[in-house]
């Protein structure tokens, strides 16, 4: 095996063990008594077999996976040519040989088999092989891989999701995750995973960067994480905090098994160049599942139902969607059947018209989920991808809910409230408090008029207590001093 040239995939397709398999069969059916011709010696043993000096690669099957040593028909051609010419008998090809289609497209290495002690060094690379295979086509979104890695309930998905400053694609603000432990659920006994009580989860906000960098074009909102509470941590110690959590879940590294951590995202390439820039390591034989790619694969390949291009569509001009579309996660989410729905389970219902600002339904999105925030967007990307792959028995998260934290600044010595920031906290207290109650604020405290509902946008009071019309609130308005508290305002009245 000391040559090395390089060829062609295409072409090698013929599992070497199983030619001379498919011969010693064939002589067994057709009675032909081999052990006393004068070839015979060729197929005593494999080892014997192997004597001929085989030219053959190794290869994965792309629609099994298995890894196999396969030669070329003309390199059986060749062998049968020997046997004439040596021996003056005429052997066919014998059928019911294992023919392998490879996945590889990439020229391989050759190798030259004429013992056996070269076949199982070459046969002890199998393993490897298979793990690259792998790596490639759960990466480029294979149905058949992806679910196999599904059902086998044994590995671990974590959903992760960056959201970075527009202007500074190196200035992370956020990161988000999800994760699904497959192989601990399946030990206790359940299965599928509850979103709400099987998720691990988290979100992690950038102190430096926390109410200070703002996204204008795709805006973020840090505070809005609907699956539990949101830590804020100091940028230089993000990078610690991804490489524990991934360390967490990850098994050992290994050249010839594949890792049972599974890393997803919704476009991960963007979030594979944060990791790289924060230096954080990921074992070598772990498994990326793009869920935009893995959507994309199952559309083309007819495993999704028709649906309108959400992106080239308009509302008086719907068009069909393409296979070479990607799907936005929202819009994903949208497409799929809501589990609650009673046409989940019935593809031939599952057609959903996706043009955007008029979705006929919300589909999967769970209402009051704020999409760009990192933990939300991670959660829901778990949660599409297992309904793109077991929607039966699936759950709905529930969203927890409670009021929107008040925003600050943190400084050295602790967090400020951010001026800015809190006059939109009064704000949304304002639109959503209930008429006849009195809201925090010192001496700009203020009375909600009774009767229609009224707002403060910008500074300015919308509505009046008959709520046909614009206004300021009165001079009799009560007011009332207020300091924040772990659990909300706590406020004295004055007269």
């Amino acid at each position: 095996m000391s040559d090395f040239t390089l060829v062609d995939p295409r072409g090698w397709e013929y599992d070497l063990h199983s030619v001379y398999s498919a011969y010693m069969g064939y002589f067994q059916v057709n009675n032909i008594t081999w052990y006393d011709r004068s070839w015979g010696h060729l197929f005593s043993t494999f080892e014997d077999f192997l004597a001929f000096s085989w030219p053959c690669i190794t290869c994965t099957d792309v629609w099994t996976g298995r890894a196999h040593i396969v030669t070329r028909l003309t390199s059986i051609g060749a062998f049968l040519k020997m046997i004439k010419t040596r021996f003056g008998e005429t052997l066919p090809q014998a059928p019911n040989i294992l023919q392998v289609q490879p996945f590889e497209s990439s020229s391989r290495p050759l190798r030259t088999v004429s013992d056996y002690a070269s076949y199982k060094r070459l046969h002890s690379t199998l393993s490897a092989a298979v793990l690259s295979a792998l790596k490639l086509r759960v990466r480029a979104g294979e149905p058949k891989a992806v679910r196999e890695l599904w059902a086998s309930r044994d590995r671990t998905f974590l959903a992760i999701d960056f959201e970075w400053s527009e202007r500074n694609e190196k200035s992370c603000l956020e990161w988000g995750y999800a994760a699904v432990r497959c192989g601990h659920l399946e030990a206790l006994g359940h299965w599928p995973p509850v979103p709400d009580a099987n998720y691990r989860k988290g979100h992690y906000i950038v102190q430096e960067y926390v109410d200070k960098v703002v996204n204008k074009h795709c805006p973020t909102h840090p505070w809005q994480y609907s699956f539990g509470d949101s830590q804020v941590c100091a940028k230089a110690k993000l990078p610690q905090i991804i490489q524990g959590i991934i360390s967490s879940l990850a098994s050992p590294d290994s050249e010839t098994s594949p890792n049972t951590l599974v890393l997803v995202a919704h476009g991960i390439s963007g979030d594979l160049t944060r990791m790289e820039e924060m230096k954080i390591k990921l074992p070598h034989n772990m498994l990326i599942l793009d869920t935009a790619t893995f959507e994309r694969a199952l559309f083309a390949g007819g495993h999704r139902s028709t649906m309108i291009d959400p992106h080239t569509s308009t509302p008086g001009n719907p068009r069909p969607r393409g296979h070479g579309s990607t799907l936005s996660l929202e819009n994903l989410l949208r497409s799929l059947p809501s589990p609650a729905d009673p046409q989940a389970h019935n593809p031939a219902l599952q057609t959903q018209v996706l043009v955007p600002g008029q979705f006929p339904q919300p589909g999967a999105m769970v209402p009051g989920v704020v999409m760009h925030n990192s933990g939300n967007d991670a959660f829901m990307c778990l949660y599409a991808l297992q309904l793109l792959l077991q929607p039966e028995g699936t759950q709905a998260p529930v969203i927890q809910k409670k009021p929107r934290p008040l925003s600050f600044v943190p400084t050295a010595n602790g967090a400020r409230l951010s001026p800015s920031a809190l006059a939109g906290d009064f704000a949304q207290l304002y639109m959503h408090a209930p008429p006849g109650s009195i809201l925090p604020g010192g001496r700009n405290s203020m009375l909600v008029p009774p009767g229609s509902p009224s707002k403060y946008v910008n500074g300015t009071w919308h509505g009046n207590g008959n709520g046909n019309g614009s206004g300021t609130p009165g001079r009799s308005s009560r007011r009332l001093s207020a300091t924040p508290t772990g659990e909300g305002w706590s406020s004295v009245r004055r007269g």
